[in-house]
C-alpha cells in the first residue's frame, strides 16, 4: 500500500534520491549511501516512525554488489515505502540508522553476519546469529557450499510404509 504519505515522502525526497521504482503500487526510493542518514531522518519526520525491516542483497555480479534495503512503515496513514542504497564489494560501509530508528540495533547486526556489511557508528557490531568463531558470511553469492556427509550409526531408518499401521478394511454394509 503506498498511501499518500509514501507520495508525499517521495516528493520530499526527490532531491536525494538517485531513483525511484514503483511496482504494484508500492514506492521504492534509491539513495547514495552518504545521504541515507538524511533521508531516514526525513521519513520519521514525515510519520513512518517505524523502521519494519532492514536486510540486504547480494547481487553479484552486478556492481554494486550489495543492495541494503530499509523497509519503513507509517501506521497513523497506513502507507510503506522502502529505500535502498547500494554499497560496493570493496569496503561495504554504511552509516548506523540507530539514532534515527533505535530499532535498527539487531537488524543491522544481522546484516553484519549474513552479508559483511558494517554500520560505521553501531555500538556492538558484533556476530548475532552464527557463532563468535565464523568465518564468511554464509548470505554472499560466493560463500562456499558445503556438504556433510550424514551417518546412520546404530540406526537405520525405516521407509514410512513401515512405519505407518495399516487399518483392516471393513466391507461396506449394504443399504436397508
Amino acid at each position: 500500500m503506498t498511501g499518500a504519505a509514501a507520495e508525499a515522502l517521495a516528493r520530499t525526497l526527490a532531491g536525494l534520491a538517485v531513483a525511484e521504482e514503483r511496482f504494484r503500487d508500492e514506492v521504492t526510493l534509491v539513495v547514495p549511501a552518504e545521504r541515507i542518514l538524511e533521508a531516514l531522518g526525513q521519513a520519521r519526520e514525515a510519520g513512518f516512525a517505524v523502521l519494519t525491516d532492514l536486510t540486504a542483497i547480494d547481487r553479484l555480479p552486478v556492481e554494486p554488489r550489495f543492495e541494503v534495503v530499509y523497509l519503513l512503515t507509517n501506521y497513523t496513514t497506513p502507507a510503506r515505502v522502502r529505500i535502498k542504497v547500494r554499497v560496493d564489494a570493496d569496503d561495504p560501509v554504511l552509516p548506523s540508522a540507530i539514532p534515527v530508528y533505535p530499532g535498527a540495533n539487531w537488524l543491522e547486526r544481522e546484516v553484519f553476519d549474513m552479508f559483511g556489511i558494517r554500520f560505521d557508528g553501531h555500538p556492538d557490531l558484533r556476530r548475532i546469529l552464527m557463532p563468535d568463531d565464523w568465518e564468511g558470511h554464509p548470505l554472499r553469492k560466493d560463500f562456499p557450499l558445503v556438504e556433510e556427509p550424514v551417518h546412520f550409526v546404530g540406526h537405520v531408518p525405516k521407509v514410512p510404509s513401515a512405519i505407518i499401521p495399516k487399518t483392516p478394511r471393513t466391507p461396506p454394509t449394504p443399504p436397508r
